[in-house]
């Protein structure tokens, strides 16, 4: 996926997607450990693919879509 890598903190830049979706939420640019901690402690949120795959984020990108 071109141009992702500017999406991640520098230490997961050149790691392949299949690793990176088991990567802590922590490894997207902007999201630091604490904020990383609330999702945990929130939605139960751990990684990348946790975060991806999350029902409410899914529910929320369908409606925002729907309304565009």
């Amino acid at each position: 996926m071109a141009g992702i890598e500017d999406k991640l903190d520098k230490a997961y830049e050149t790691k392949p997607l299949t690793e990176l979706a088991s990567a802590p939420v922590a490894a997207l640019q902007g999201i630091s450990d604490a904020k990383a901690e609330l999702l945990t402690q929130a939605l139960g949120i751990k990684t990348i693919g946790d975060l991806g795959t999350n029902k409410y984020f899914l529910w929320a990108q369908a409606i925002a879509k729907l309304a565009e």
